[in-house]
């Protein structure tokens, strides 16, 4: 819908160690980064590095902006632009900072400030996964079109978004979250302690009995890799671990919200490992007092990243129902079905192109509500 704008929206990747400032236009960058020191233990020097990046950001434009908009790590009233609570990357704003209204006095246009996991989501539904879904089943002679979609990133935490409708779903206090479901094999802990980079380091650390190493995911990867020296079958399983209990979380998710799914962030690259067991668990059965098995998710869970399993997607189940009493007849297809995709954007663009959109639609909706 935004691909053609000729808008410009400021965006910022926001970290606890750098801040990167860009801009988008028609989902697209169109000046190079700048990075500075993010300064987050110092209120005052975070505020100033934030105004200096965008004001060299809109040196660089040729057209003045409409918005800033960017994903800023919770908690948060992000509708209002305050940031406050337990931020662990951002000690100097626990006891809340009105960043939304200081940078609209600042620089005199919107600022609109999200969750990450939302806007992965809204980025992923308006030029990721879902258009790219779409237009393929199109093109494959297919019927369906799909709106709704959850977005999960895969990192230092297990984030999520959700897209209902097209629409992102902000819920009533910008708080749709899936990280602290109960972890399915210790119900006394949250979901993100057994799906976030901690929980790979915590496992292999664990199954391999070297509970001091040091080693990242990546190096973790390597080693299921057989490119590097270390406990393969631990690597594995770690990675293994990972996608069942995110799995589980992720069926909690698809039940409530009949949504399709697309996973982003860091850990993606190690997919191979995680996703059997994620999709194992999306298939997985519960049963009835009685001893009826009842599906996990009540819908077909297909891997949308397999070209033979996309095929059958689209495909479905179609037959020709008889209208009862008449000649005629109406195609019936009864498979209810979803799928898992790996993003293609990347989570930090899919991140920044759902800040772009969202900025414009929320302009677009104010526009529109004063006419």
């Amino acid at each position: 819908m935004y691909k053609n704008d000729s808008r410009t929206v400021i965006t910022l990747d926001a970290g606890g160690t750098n801040f990167v400032f860009s801009a988008m236009r028609g989902c697209e960058f169109i000046v190079e980064p700048v990075t500075y020191p993010s300064n987050s233990d110092n209120l005052d020097r975070c505020l100033a590095t934030m105004v200096r990046g965008f004001e060299e950001i809109i040196s660089r434009l040729d057209s003045a902006p409409v918005a800033i908009s960017f994903a800023f790590p919770g908690p948060a009233d992000y509708r209002a632009g305050i940031i406050g609570g337990y931020l662990p990357n951002f000690p100097s704003f626990r006891d809340g900072v009105a960043l939304g209204p200081f940078l609209r006095q600042r620089f005199g246009i919107p600022v609109f400030i999200n969750n990450d996991g939302d806007l992965f989501a809204f980025g992923e539904a308006n030029a990721g996964a879902l258009p790219e879904i779409n237009a393929r089943i199109k093109a494959m002679g297919g019927k369906r079109h799909y709106r709704n979609l959850l977005g999960y990133t895969f990192g230092t935490g297990l984030g999520i978004g959700s897209v209902v409708n097209g629409e992102l779903n902000l819920g009533n206090n910008s708080c749709v979250e899936t990280f602290c479901l109960r972890h399915k094999h210790n119900p006394d802990i949250i979901a993100e302690e057994g799906a976030s980079i901690r929980a790979i380091r915590r496992e292999y650390g664990r199954l391999s009995g070297d509970t001091a190493h040091e080693l990242t995911p990546y190096d973790i990867f390597l080693i299921a890799e057989d490119l590097r020296e270390g406990d393969r079958d631990a690597a594995v399983k770690a990675f293994e671990l990972f996608g069942e209990i995110a799995g589980d979380a992720f069926a909690t998710a698809a039940t409530l919200t009949d949504s399709l799914i697309v996973v982003g962030g860091g850990l993606t690259g190690a997919m191979k490992y995680i996703k059997p067991a994620l999709i194992r668990e999306l298939r997985s059965e519960l049963h009835t007092v009685g001893g009826e098995a009842v599906r996990r998710v009540q819908t077909e869970v297909f891997d949308l990243d397999d070209e033979n399993e996309f095929a059958r997607f689209v495909a479905g189940a179609s037959r020709p129902l008889a209208v009862y009493g008449t000649n005629t007849y109406v195609d019936y297809d009864p498979m209810k079905r979803t799928g898992v995709i790996v993003s293609k954007l990347g989570a930090s663009k899919a991140i920044s192109v759902g800040a772009y959109v969202y900025a414009l639609s929320e302009i677009d909706k104010s526009e529109h509500s004063d006419n």
